[in-house]
């Protein structure tokens, strides 16, 4: 179990400083397409990575949803989610010390990638389509985490689909919350950011926590699972 741990601590670390760190460093010049990919091929590099040691959830959402599926017990799903959640802070905590390299950064200013809504975040979107929206991606996520996965799957593509899901994901709505569909990578980047990242933060826990479960439920009923 220790060796699983510190797969999920290593691997969401990897996630917040790929994917949040080509927001921050990178951002101005990759866009919105740029940081997508780097979410998602930072999945697939865990994935194929240490996928082999402890499945790379890197997700409390995705945790869970395997708990409510029944592929994971109630203290693997504690363990886990805490894991992540180390490594998420973490792994903000070297971005942190990257981007306060240059000289006109600041945190206040240009962030550390944190997840968001409203006035003067990104598009602006209001509270309701952010938890549509963190639910609803976290569901379809986790519904494919799932399947690709699970009993009937290609074997060896896995990582593939989880981290062209994720990408798709960003595409659409990077613009709406900055993606969070996870919790741990919302809370790391939000420590340091403070402020409306820490006031807004229950948004993408509860959101994706939710949209995680009901994919479990859905897949643990049969509905979306392989025969």
């Amino acid at each position: 179990m220790s060796k699983k741990l510190t797969a999920e601590l290593l691997g969401t670390a990897i996630l917040v400083l790929f994917g949040c760190g080509a927001a921050v460093i990178a951002g101005s010049v990759i866009g919105f397409t740029g940081i997508a990919l780097a979410f998602g091929l930072s999945i697939v590099a865990a994935a194929y990575g240490i996928g082999a040691i402890s499945g790379a959830h890197l997700n409390p959402a995705v945790s869970l949803g395997m708990m409510a599926a029944g592929r994971m017990s109630v203290n693997e799903f504690i363990g886990y989610a805490a894991a992540q959640v180390i490594g998420a802070i973490l792994g903000a905590a070297v971005l942190y010390l990257i981007a306060s390299g240059k000289a006109d950064y600041s945190v206040a200013v240009n962030g550390l990638g944190q997840n968001g809504f409203g006035p003067g975040y990104l598009g602006e979107y209001s509270l309701t389509a952010a938890l549509v929206f963190e639910a609803v991606m976290t569901f379809l996520f986790v519904t494919v985490i799932l399947g690709a996965t699970g009993k009937g799957s290609t074997a060896g593509f896995a990582g593939l689909a989880i981290g062209l899901t994720l990408t798709a994901i960003h595409l659409v709505g990077i613009n709406v919350t900055g993606v969070s569909v996870n919790p741990a990578r919302s809370i790391g980047p939000a420590l340091f950011v403070g402020g409306a990242a820490i006031s807004q933060l229950w948004v993408f826990i509860l959101a994706p926590l939710a949209g995680g479960a009901l994919a479990g439920l859905v897949y643990k009923a049969g509905i979306t699972q392989a025969d």
